[in-house]
């Protein structure tokens, strides 16, 4: 059942593509909706029990409606910033989740946070030197990355302390997430949307939480 959700989530997202870059938005957002029903589906399938398990599986729950919200933004295109930026904060909700899930298991919380706000400040400036964004989204975009960044850090913080399969698969899952939303700001917010950045921006973002959901049968 497990490699069948896995599948199946890789194949809706894939017809979720198409359909979105066909401009069928309210199919697209269905679609989208039901392939992130999949990773949440594998993270309760999986879920060992203990505090670790509930926070990550709340954190899948999370990414599944911030997907469905940012999807929303084009079939309410009217209400469209509105929406993205409640979907932002719904994924920031989920990375909360997950940094809650894995902090406690971090014996460089203090050396992690620092390092996190270092990068974090870097990226950012990277970032904004290629993109135009209103100072709204710009601070999102800072606390939003920062948290990324942050758990980023941990899971890696984590990976070094306990070098086993789910702290490896955990920090592999959270690192092709920082990748994704990157892909995601600029090419939102870049000078040109380009088809092969979405491609890749949700290819990422679904590996991303899927190695998170299967990290969950590594959990002892």
């Amino acid at each position: 059942m497990l490699y069948v959700l896995i599948i199946l989530c890789v194949a809706l997202a894939a017809v979720f593509l198409r359909t979105e870059a066909a401009g069928q938005y309210v199919k697209a957002v269905v679609l989208k909706g039901l392939a992130s029903l999949c990773f949440v589906a594998i993270g309760l399938i999986c879920n060992p029990g203990g505090p670790v398990a509930k926070m990550i599986v709340l954190g899948l729950i999370f990414g599944m409606v911030a997907d469905v919200l940012l999807n929303l933004r084009m079939v309410f295109e009217k209400k469209g910033q509105a929406i993205f930026l409640v979907g932002i904060l719904v994924f920031l909700t989920g990375h909360i989740m997950y940094l809650a899930a894995v902090m406690p298991l971090c014996p460089y919380k203090l050396a992690c946070i620092a390092i996190g706000v270092v990068l974090t400040a870097l990226l950012m400036v990277w970032i904004f030197k290629r993109v135009t964004a209103k100072p709204a989204f710009k601070i999102f975009g800072v606390v939003y990355i920062g948290a990324i960044m942050l758990l980023n850090c941990v899971a890696i913080g984590n990976l070094i302390a306990s070098p086993e399969a789910f702290t490896g698969v955990f920090a592999a899952g959270a690192a092709l997430f920082l990748i994704s939303d990157i892909v995601l700001i600029l090419n939102t917010f870049g000078s040109e949307f380009r088809q092969s950045l979405r491609n890749t921006n949700i290819s990422l973002y679904y590996l991303g939480q899927l190695l998170i959901a299967f990290s969950l049968t590594l959990l002892i």
